[in-house]
């Protein structure tokens, strides 16, 4: 699906109106109605998706069609495979997943996470995430996210 450009990111983009880094300015700009969340997302990097995905949940961008946001994230992963991309994905599930409905858990699990100093006990951190998101969201949810996390991790590594 094709990102376009909402008022509120026009009113972003305007003189003397910054409320955004400049990479997220740099990602409206980009978005003319033609690039998908993945082509736009590709130019900032491994950040890029991420990037994109907070833009559209903060009604900067909007998809054209009829395509949800979610389904978007759920796109196979093509990236390399690394612990760091997977300590990124799992801050950032954390906020989407627990920020709001549950802020003592959400920062109980980010202070978890930047404590892991190793494969093990980020995998632990992840687990608890995933039976949280079980009994939340349900097992078919957490079976969704623990499938991504696996095409995140390094061949060697399984959650």
């Amino acid at each position: 699906m094709r990102l376009l450009k909402t008022d509120k990111a026009r009113a972003e983009l305007q003189p003397g109106c910054r409320s955004l880094g400049q990479r997220e300015r740099c990602l409206l700009l980009l978005a003319d109605g033609h690039k998908t969340l993945h082509e736009l997302g590709a130019y900032m990097g491994e950040d890029g998706p991420r990037l994109v995905l907070q833009l559209l949940r903060a009604g900067y961008l909007v998809q054209e069609g009829p395509t949800p946001v979610a389904a978007a994230a759920a796109d196979p992963f093509d990236g390399k495979r690394s612990l760091a991309t997977t300590r990124m994905f799992l801050f950032d599930l954390c906020e989407r997943m627990f920020a709001r409905r549950a802020p003592a858990l959400a920062a109980s699990l980010r202070d978890a996470l930047r404590n892991a100093r190793d494969r093990d006990s980020m995998l632990d951190v992840c687990r608890e995430m995933l039976d949280e998101i079980a009994h939340t969201a349900g097992p078919e949810r957490a079976d969704a996210i623990r499938d991504r996390i696996a095409a995140l991790l390094p061949e060697a590594v399984s959650a």
